[in-house]
């Protein structure tokens, strides 16, 4: 049986479902790192794990039941079978894995300067939405708007305050890595991701499992080529070292591998539907889980100063508040368009999909000539500013704005 649920909503559930498994990921990285000081050798187990965890469970989904596949009847409906790469998705994959690369070794390198508590790593990656809000001025026509850039401050700062621990501090070290490893290592995975989701692929919608499972390849190229070439310069044996992590904490390391695997097939799934800050906002939530994961598994948290957990709990307020913002001003709508005759379709479309805030023209037959899809978050600003821009265009006799109510999708 199909159940359906409206978009808006599907896309918090799998941000949501996507930040509580990490959390709980995050308590077992904290308990699988404790006496390995070595970030390479852990972030290249973890690829080395993730591959063979991730094709194992890609084979399982691709188990055909009746009219679908196994992972197309419970994790993502486009999903039909693992299969080979086409030729347009391998720049993006090569990114995105880069991406991945850099930010996971970035992220396990932030462990022993922060006394391997998860609960203080993660907040610092979220500083990542505000990069991405950037990169989504320069390279996407939706540009991001008031609303958004507030949101994701708000988000961002509340994940700093999450993040505060009045017994230690935050050495430079730590900010170089942050700003210079994790966050840009984000924003190349992340942006890429969401390129390859809302791409289509032998006429179907490409899917999140496919994609993650191309993700975990590249990303161990990378990370070996990199982990190689450190042992090279430095002399070390960080690779060889991250093969006998994987045997020696085979359990631990492919439970991790298990649990991003899902995690990450939600996010990308909600990369499909929201922009990557806003879902990368959302999934900020996840500082907010992992602190009580992190404390049930390790007993790592020390809450008896008052002040630092009135400091937790602000940041915690922030962050939802950043949340519901983005929820409650989202705007869908429709345009329908008559077109007077002797006009070029293709030097119309062309110019109906210059204009922010509309990301698809469609020409259709029948009583209208263009179907356009507009995405706003401000409602009135925005109906105002694309109509205006839609009735300077020469040809348009006549449109019908019809804002979208409500948005049903499979789970």
């Amino acid at each position: 049986m199909k159940i359906k649920i409206r978009k808006r909503y599907l896309f918090f559930v799998l941000a949501f479902s996507s930040a509580i498994i990490a959390a709980i990921v995050s308590g077992i990285d904290t308990i699988a790192v404790k006496n390995i000081n070595d970030q390479w050798a852990v972030s290249l187990s973890c690829f080395i794990l993730a591959f063979i965890v991730s094709g194992s469970c890609g084979l399982i989904l691709s188990i055909p039941i009746k009219d679908k596949s196994l992972g197309g009847k419970t994790i993502d409906p486009t999903f039909k079978r693992l299969r080979l790469l086409t030729k347009k998705e391998v720049k993006y994959h090569l990114l995105a894995g880069l991406g991945n690369a850099i930010m996971t070794i970035g992220y396990f390198a932030m462990f022993p300067l922060l006394d391997n508590n998860a609960s203080l790593v993660l907040p610092f990656s979220q500083v990542a939405i505000l990069y991405l809000i950037i990169t989504e001025c320069i390279t996407e026509k939706d540009t991001p708007t008031l609303v958004e850039i507030q949101s994701s401050i708000i988000v961002t700062f509340g994940a700093i305050l999450g993040s505060i621990s009045l017994t230690g501090n935050v050495s430079l070290e730590t900010l170089l890595i942050v700003f210079l490893v994790i966050n840009p290592g984000t924003v190349l995975f992340s942006t890429y991701q969401r390129k390859l989701k809302i791409m289509k692929v032998n006429e179907r919608p490409n899917d999140a499992i496919n994609i993650r499972v191309w993700n975990v390849v590249f990303a161990l190229l990378f990370t070996s080529a990199i982990v190689l070439s450190y042992d090279i310069i430095s002399g070390g044996s960080h690779f060889y070292y991250g093969i006998l992590v994987s045997i020696q904490q085979f359990w631990w390391m492919a439970l991790i591998a298990f649990g991003t695997f899902f995690s990450f097939v939600f996010y990308i799934r909600a990369l499909g539907i929201g922009k990557a800050s806003v879902t990368q906002a959302v999934k900020a939530s996840s500082i907010i889980f992992s602190i009580p994961v992190t404390i049930a598994l390790t007993g790592i948290g020390d809450f008896s100063d008052p002040t630092m957990l009135v400091i937790r709990i602000m940041g915690i307020v922030l962050m939802m508040l950043g949340i519901i913002s983005f929820a409650v001003t989202l705007a869908k709508a429709y345009i329908f368009i008559k077109m007077e005759t002797g006009y070029p379709i293709e030097g119309t479309m062309k110019r109906l999909w210059g204009i922010k805030g509309i990301n698809r023209v469609n020409a259709v037959a029948g009583p209208y000539d263009f179907i356009i899809k507009v995405h706003t978050r401000t409602l009135v600003k925005g109906y105002e500013r694309i109509l205006r821009k839609v009735q300077e265009i020469p040809g348009i006799k006549e449109y019908r704005w019809q804002s979208v109510l409500k948005e049903w999708e499979d789970i």
